[in-house]
Order: C-alpha cells, then sequence, then structure tokens
C-alpha cells in the first residue's frame, strides 16, 4: 500500500509526474552555454594569433607563448562545457557527472595552487622568476610574447625579471664583447621612464647601452627594479581585489557543481520513478 512505503517514493506519484525541475535544468543550460561561447572566442582568438598573425613562428616558444596558453585554457573549457551542455538537455547521467567531477577538479586544484603559493612563496617566486627570464631569452622570437612583455614593463614601471641586467640573457640584448647585435647591453624600450611633460619626439632608443651604464646613471632612464619584486608590491597593495577576483572565479565554478549535483539526483529519482511505473504495469498487484 501506499501509506507503507517511504515519503520519496516513487508510489506517492502519478505517471506524468517529473522530479526533473525545468529551472534547474535550463539553468544549467545557459550556465554552460555562456561559457562555451566563451571557449569558442578563446579559441578562434588563440587560431587568430597562433597561426594567422605569425605563420611562420608557428612552433616556436609554446612554452612561454600566451596564444597557446589561452587556446588549451578554451579547449579545455569547450570540452567541460559542451559536456554540461548536452548533459544537461539530454538530461545523460554520465556527461553530467563528468562535467560536476571536472569542475570539482579545477576548483580543488585552484585551491590547492593558491594554498601551496603561499606555504612555498619563496619557492613559487623562484618558479615564476624562471619562467620570466625564459619569456626573456624568447622576446624576440614571438610578437605577442614581445607585446606581453612590453605591456607588462610599460604597467609596472620595471624591467627584467630581478633587475634590468637581466636582459643580458636574451641574444640581442646580451652584453658579450662577441655579440654582433646593435642592441647589446641595451634594454627594450618599454624599460625607459617616460615623463608626460616633456612634448619632443620620445627617443625610442633610450634603452641603448643601459646594461653598461652606473645604477645610478641608468635609473635616471630607466626602470631599474626587477619585475617580480614589482607583482609582488602590487599583489600586497592589492590582496582584497585579488580576492574578489579569486572569489568571482569560484562562484561560476560552485554554482556549475550545484546545478549539476542537483539535476543528477532529479533525474536518478526519475528514473527510479519510470522503474516503478513500469513494474507496475508488469505487476498491478505488486
Amino acid at each position: 500500500m501506499c501509506g507503507s512505503r517511504g515519503r520519496n517514493s516513487p508510489g506517492r506519484y502519478d505517471e506524468d509526474f517529473s522530479f526533473v525541475s525545468p529551472v534547474v535544468k535550463y539553468l544549467l543550460f545557459i550556465f554552460n552555454f555562456l561559457f562555451w561561447l566563451i571557449a569558442m572566442a578563446m579559441i578562434a582568438i588563440g587560431v587568430y594569433a597562433r597561426v594567422v598573425k605569425h605563420a611562420e613562428t608557428a612552433l616556436a616558444c609554446l612554452a612561454v607563448d600566451p596564444a597557446m596558453m589561452l587556446l588549451v585554457v578554451g579547449v579545455l573549457m569547450f570540452i567541460i562545457t559542451f559536456c554540461g551542455c548536452v548533459g544537461s538537455l539530454r538530461e545523460n547521467i554520465c556527461l553530467l557527472q563528468f562535467f560536476c567531477i571536472s569542475l570539482t577538479v579545477i576548483f580543488l586544484l585552484q585551491l590547492a595552487a593558491g594554498v601551496l603559493g603561499f606555504i612555498f612563496s619563496d619557492k613559487a617566486r623562484n618558479k615564476v622568476t624562471q619562467m620570466v627570464n625564459n619569456a626573456i631569452v624568447h622576446y624576440r622570437d614571438d610578437m605577442d610574447l614581445q607585446n606581453l612583455i612590453d605591456f607588462g614593463q610599460k604597467e609596472f614601471g620595471c624591467c627584467g625579471a630581478m633587475t634590468y641586467t637581466d636582459w643580458s640573457n636574451n641574444m640581442y640584448f646580451n652584453c658579450t664583447a662577441n655579440n654582433p647585435s646593435r642592441e647589446r647591453c641595451s634594454v627594450p624600450f618599454s624599460c625607459c621612464i617616460i615623463t608626460k611633460d616633456k612634448v619632443e619626439v620620445i627617443n625610442t632608443m633610450c634603452g641603448q647601452g643601459m646594461q653598461v651604464v652606473e645604477y645610478i646613471d641608468a635609473s635616471n632612464v630607466i626602470h631599474t627594479n626587477g619585475c617580480i619584486d614589482k607583482v609582488v608590491d602590487w599583489i600586497h597593495s592589492n590582496l582584497f581585489l585579488l580576492g574578489g577576483v579569486a572569489l568571482g572565479l569560484a562562484i561560476p565554478q560552485l554554482v556549475g557543481i550545484l546545478l549539476s549535483q542537483m539535476l543528477i539526483s532529479q533525474i536518478k529519482d526519475q528514473i527510479e520513478l519510470q522503474n516503478y511505473n513500469l513494474k507496475h504495469r508488469a505487476d498491478p498487484w505488486r
């Protein structure tokens, strides 16, 4: 008898009843569809930057190429959100579980990276320094990478990873005697101190030979502090802003995990109801 069944027993519902909420189902679909479009845009931009803009260097310096990083993130995001879209529309538990597990793993990895970065801040700083120095080595090999480094040095008012002499690691700016480059012992123009009160033509060669100039004299022309220290100081000054950004990235992930778990639970209840109804039709006295 129905009265002897549990509160959530399938026998308490009509055959036309559905546990799957259209609100949860289509909200999850819209959520994934929006991020799927963002992933498509990231892939398109990455392909354009990697192939169309400089096809001749398509295999150069993949490890520090911003376009390649954008492509990798875009592809991963495309796969995950595609599974979320199809899984929510088709009410497919396997796709929804893959979507939910993927988001959970990404969230936990981000959390672990933040905690480990805080605990092992010195090692993390050394690793970032190595990455920046590696990017400096390939400065002239990739226009996107060059623009990214120039943008960072201008925005933070810095030069090199730890100091402006780090530019000697680049083959064009190397300060050895046998370097035939016209930029020998120089630093990029983005290292230069540009004062806005001057109206004359800016000297784009202001970084010429700055690596062999005395530190005091060089500091009057270029930024001599490394970008790592500048970025660390900026982080310490903007902890609340960075916390808000981190929270803004975490909330969509948690919302996606919550909605997918709700929909998976509803689909399972619906399958149980359907199985009960099939058994009830086969054996009405059951």
